[in-house]
């Protein structure tokens, strides 16, 4: 991790500025070596633009038909489509208190900008827009997409610069996703980032909603403590949603086996929630190489749409 790791692990101590600066250019230097190619979204796949018709040719897919043209010219034709060169990606971004939390080089709540520069660094090129919406608690404050470097870095502030939501409880994810379907009618991509701390189901239906229309993807954040807990002696829990406490005796095998039991079938309900709604999956932990891993997921995506591209039809 080296340079990112340093770079979140001292956020605390820069100005915000320098802080996204150095994120930006690092997120950029190993984008470059781990992508090869200019990234012009990760939403791959043939365009939804209808373009030119041609005649239909053995192989080509049955799907593309035209058959309004092909009854008139009384001979098979294909509707070809154009690219989509134009990307609109929206970031749900939570800002809420649980994620003030972290054990190893960073806050999960500095991860959330991480993965939030991450995806806009790949995005945000070749005229894409991007925009947010930023949650705290109940409330949320909207970015509208636009184009360029400097709103990128624009939009990063403003949600490096959100107030920490103490006892706010929540982000409320479902009345979000609703939301951004009133706001986003034209297809694109929108990424939920959130340490899924409420119920799949508060959730589910409206990002289901959401993926109809739109490529979803859900980055959770995870620190280590939140999946295991050390044989430390009495603890002091706090909860940062409600500022409810709780003594826990770590030292009991038996607390820590059900913690660990209860939070894993915790991460795997988020899983299977969001694959159900029709979403993609990514999971980055604050000691994790974080950019490695969304890397990682965004070209084991494209392998796998070209796979069935070429496995399908022509």
């Amino acid at each position: 991790m080296s340079g990112l790791s340093s770079t979140l692990g001292l956020v605390g101590d820069r100005p915000a500025e320098e802080v996204l600066r150095r994120l930006t250019l690092d997120v950029t230097r190993r984008l470059d070596g781990m992508l090869h190619g200019d990234f012009e979204g990760i939403v791959p796949g043939r365009g939804s633009e209808l373009g030119e018709t041609r005649p239909y040719h053995p192989g080509d897919d049955v799907r593309r038909i035209d058959w309004n043209v092909t009854a008139r010219m009384q001979d098979t034709y294909i509707r070809e489509t154009i690219a989509d060169r134009e990307l609109t990606t929206w970031i749900v971004v939570d800002r809420s208190s649980s994620l003030d939390f972290g054990t190893t080089v960073c806050e999960k709540r500095d991860l959330a900008i991480a993965a939030c520069a991450g995806v806009g660094l790949m995005t945000a090129r070749g005229g894409n827009r991007i925009g947010a919406l930023i949650l705290r608690g109940t409330s949320s404050e909207t970015v509208p997409p636009r184009q360029g470097r400097k709103h990128l870095l624009g939009m990063l502030s403003r949600i490096w610069h959100t107030p920490r939501a103490d006892d706010s409880g929540p982000a409320d994810l479902d009345l979000a996703l609703r939301r951004l379907g009133a706001v986003a009618p034209r297809r694109g991509l929108v990424v939920v980032v959130s340490d899924f701390k409420g119920h799949p189901d508060r959730w589910q239906t409206a990002l289901g909603t959401v993926a109809l229309r739109h490529s979803a993807l859900c980055i959770s954040l995870v620190d280590p403590r939140e999946l295991e807990l050390p044989p430390v002696g009495l603890v002091q829990f706090v909860d940062p949603s409600t500022g409810a406490t709780r003594e826990v005796n770590t030292d009991s095998s038996e607390v820590r086996a059900a913690f660990g039991r209860m939070a894993a079938d915790h991460q795997a309900a988020v899983a299977r929630a969001a694959r159900g709604a029709g979403a993609d999956h990514l999971v980055l932990r604050t000691d994790g190489d974080w950019l490695m891993d969304l890397a990682r997921h965004v070209g084991d995506r494209r392998r796998r749409a070209e796979t069935v591209a070429v496995r399908s039809p022509r």
